[in-house]
């Protein structure tokens, strides 16, 4: 049988692994950020109405540009948000892949500060951006101080920035994304895909894209609304952005029966984001408890929370998944991150944790 290393793949692609996360067959798996609620069953009814009255037409391709699906999702963020500054893709992935495409590409650089999303470089590999990673501070923090002084240094024509970061849970102070805004030469994405969940005070980057047209604030269905398999992510920019990614775009990227699906899914928003605030007690319930158990906790703004082991975390892990607990192993040393699921979940997880310790 043929191997990989027997074909011309590109030299920077050889001996890489894809990105994923254990999917294992375990009682309780908390390990992809994933809702745990399952989707109402009206809401579930409604979305199969619409998919349904899709089915005789799939003879056509979709509306490549899905307007109607954008101009509900403009209606959902606000901020006098119109279609032409909301684009919608797979999953907030391939929306971040296409302003790569756009933006970066060959002779040109991408800067994230890690630990973060992991996607990130090798979304940059990908398209071919140099992938340039930035450093944060004491307990996984960033300053403005200590971000712009990054960014001058590298001159990236790409800075991401993730808030609520991924995997420390953490939202950024508005400080950061404006004074980065003010240093970065090129653009700046601000990766927002955990917002529904940040705790009360937490400014959203939508809040200053007025004025700001290299700032693009990216968001996905698949967290809050629990539409994870259903692959929508999207864009808030201004509308020469839009009109950039329109350029690199596949045609008819997504579907007719994507875009059916998440238009039923936005006209149901109330019911699915309904679980919102039940998943937030359950992530500050697992800070707090483990707090009290004397273990570092990283403060989150996401559905899951980052937590430090007290020694290997990948003999942690594997003692949780001994006791049916799945969780992520995100290469920190020292620390594991657990997903906020329901209330029987977050227990199965707090008692292997106490087994454990």
């Amino acid at each position: 049988m043929t191997s990989l290393d027997d074909l011309p793949i590109r030299d920077d692609l050889r001996g890489l692994s894809p990105y994923g996360a254990p999917q294992l067959d375990v009682p309780v798996r908390l390990n992809t950020n994933e809702n745990s609620y399952p989707v109402p069953e009206p809401v579930a009814d409604a979305i199969g109405k619409a998919l349904a009255a899709e089915l005789r037409e799939l003879n056509r391709y979709p509306d490549r540009d899905a307007v109607a699906l954008r101009a509900d999702l403009a209606g959902y963020l606000g901020h006098g948000l119109t279609v032409e500054q909301v684009w919608a893709a797979n999953g907030s992935n391939e929306v971040q892949q296409q302003l790569l495409q756009a933006f970066g590409g060959p002779g040109r650089s991408a800067l994230g500060f890690v630990p973060a999303y992991s996607m990130h470089p090798l979304l940059a590999l990908g398209t071919g951006t140099r992938w340039v990673p930035a450093r944060r501070g004491v307990d996984f923090g960033l300053t403005a101080d200590e971000a712009v002084a990054q960014v001058r240094e590298h001159r990236p024509d790409v800075v991401f920035l993730c808030s609520p970061n991924n995997p420390t849970g953490t939202a950024l102070d508005p400080t950061v994304v404006a004074a980065v805004l003010d240093a970065a030469p090129g653009m700046v994405v601000v990766d927002e895909a955990y917002a529904e969940f940040a705790r009360p005070g937490t400014v959203s980057a939508l809040a200053v894209l007025p004025g700001h047209p290299r700032l693009v604030v990216t968001r996905t269905m698949s967290k809050a609304f629990g539409f994870a398999g259903g692959r929508l992510g999207y864009l808030a920019a201004d509308a020469a952005v839009v009109q950039a990614v329109q350029l690199v775009r596949l045609p008819y990227h997504l579907s007719a029966l994507t875009q059916a699906a998440a238009r039923a899914a936005l006209a149901h928003r109330d019911a699915l984001l309904g679980t919102v605030s039940a998943i937030m007690a359950q992530r500050d319930r697992i800070v707090a408890t483990l707090r009290g158990r004397g273990l570092r906790v990283a403060d989150s703004d996401a559905n899951f929370v980052l937590f430090e082991v007290g020694g290997d975390q990948a003999i942690a892990w594997r003692a949780l998944l001994a006791h049916g607990v799945l969780v992520r192993d995100v290469g920190l040393p020292g620390w594991l991150r657990v997903t906020a699921g329901t209330p029987a979940e977050t227990d199965a997880f707090l008692s292997a944790m106490e087994t454990i310790s």
